[in-house]
């Protein structure tokens, strides 16, 4: 069983959301998705200062096995990259909650209507036992 964390917010999409000040979101990919995916050998992450719609593709991860998009759960402007993912992006299967986080957001307007839409925890088990 993947590991979950009870603080975060999950996307159906099989992105981890953390609140990691007022406005700002922190993303990455789940236990779950890394593993789905396979080893990680490649992560395409958007630049500084790009505004980001709910639910578009703003990056790719690339695996043994496929490339996956990853996708924005919130609307903002991105405020910081895991700059480390581009030399070693296996961190993001050796440590997906903490040093495989991929970006932090600033989400535009009300940032509990937008993370309202997210799965909790245990919803999330449930979409992944689906």
């Amino acid at each position: 069983m993947s590991e979950l964390r009870n603080d975060f917010l999950y996307s159906k999409e099989h992105e981890w959301v953390q609140t990691v000040g007022e406005d700002t979101v922190r993303i990455g990919i789940t236990e779950f998705a890394q593993h789905q995916l396979g080893d990680i050998v490649f992560v395409e992450l958007p630049d500084l200062e790009a505004g980001v719609k709910a639910e578009d593709s703003i990056g790719t991860i690339e695996s043994v096995k496929t490339v996956s998009d990853l996708f924005s759960p919130v609307s903002g402007t991105i405020v910081a990259v895991n700059e480390a993912l581009q030399d070693s992006p296996e961190l993001v299967n050796s440590s997906p909650y903490e040093e495989g986080w991929m970006i932090e957001i600033r989400v535009d307007g009300d940032v509990a209507a937008a993370l309202s839409t997210l799965l909790k925890a245990d919803a999330y088990l449930k979409h992944t036992e689906e």
